[in-house]
């Protein structure tokens, strides 16, 4: 009796040991790729210290020499905390200086990761939900039809929820796609206060430590368009873990703003007319 307890003591170790196995990790290496967030969530336990900033337009109008190719202007800023409270569940805080019509903004999030690829099983790629909402905490103006005149304290509340799926195809590259539904509490008279948009995203790896990621946003409205005025937001970046919890991401993007809340609605700044911009993000894990 004893050998066939020890026996299925021992197939079930070893059954754990594999399903355990069998679940694929770090299909991103941060829980952002330049302007979207990832279906990476912290493990518990987990803090994330992270720093962005985006400087001026490169070229363009706004950009060239008069401006140090945008370095003398800082077009957002954010700093803020990540908290893993489960190895599925994060949550976020920043402060962002904010590039469109609502500044000094508050931003939080929840993440929550529902399914998690597995190498051979029936989970073939990985799925997470994302829920954010921002604040503009910016005082108000006198003008009535400006949208920072905050007739009503929810006028400074926008909200954001983002489904995400990913797959990591190899070691050196992995691939997401997501849907995501943007609402605002307060919009120009000849726009909306719902937007739809979807993304594409993807990480291309060199070597363990240094890789390209990319990520397009394309918001669906037909008040979102080029004649409008409004671009999809396109980024490529630089990621390099450097080891002992730092990640440094040097990045080109057309997006003024850091947040989603900010740069879905109010991109309009183009590619082809030399409006992009040099960011870069730093992230150091702390252990709690």
């Amino acid at each position: 009796m004893q050998r066939i307890l020890l026996s299925i003591c021992l197939i079930t170790c070893l059954t754990l040991g594999a399903s355990a196995q069998e679940l694929v990790y770090q299909t991103f290496k941060d829980t952002r790729i330049v302007n979207t967030h990832s279906i990476e969530t912290l493990k518990a336990g987990m803090m994330d210290f992270r720093v962005g900033h985006r400087f001026g337009d490169i070229a363009g109008d706004s950009g060239g020499w008069k401006t140090l190719y945008g370095l003398e202007n800082a077009a957002d800023v954010a700093i803020g905390f990540d908290f893993g409270l489960t190895d599925k569940w994060m949550v976020g805080i920043n402060r962002a200086k904010g590039a469109g019509p609502l500044r000094q903004n508050v931003n939080t999030f929840t993440k929550f990761r529902l399914m998690q690829q597995e190498d051979e099983g029936n989970k073939p790629f990985s799925i997470t939900v994302l829920g954010a909402a921002t604040i503009s905490t910016q005082p108000k103006t006198p003008s009535l039809g400006s949208l920072s005149s905050f007739v009503k304290g929810a006028h400074r509340l926008s909200y954001h929820l983002q489904v995400l799926f990913a797959k990591k195809f190899s070691p050196y590259f992995s691939l997401q796609a997501g849907g995501a539904w943007t609402y605002r509490n307060i919009v120009p008279n000849d726009d909306v206060n719902d937007l739809v948009s979807v993304s594409l995203s993807s990480r291309i790896n060199f070597t363990k430590a240094l890789g390209v990621v990319l990520d397009v946003n394309y918001p669906i409205s037909e008040l979102r368009t080029s004649e409008n005025g409004y671009y999809p937001i396109l980024g490529i970046g630089l990621e390099w873990e450097t080891g002992g919890g730092h990640i440094f991401l040097v990045n080109l993007t057309n997006a003024e703003g850091i947040n989603e809340t900010d740069y879905l609605p109010y991109t309009q700044t183009s590619w082809l007319d030399g409006e992009f911009r040099l960011g870069f993000t730093i992230a150091r894990l702390f252990s709690l």
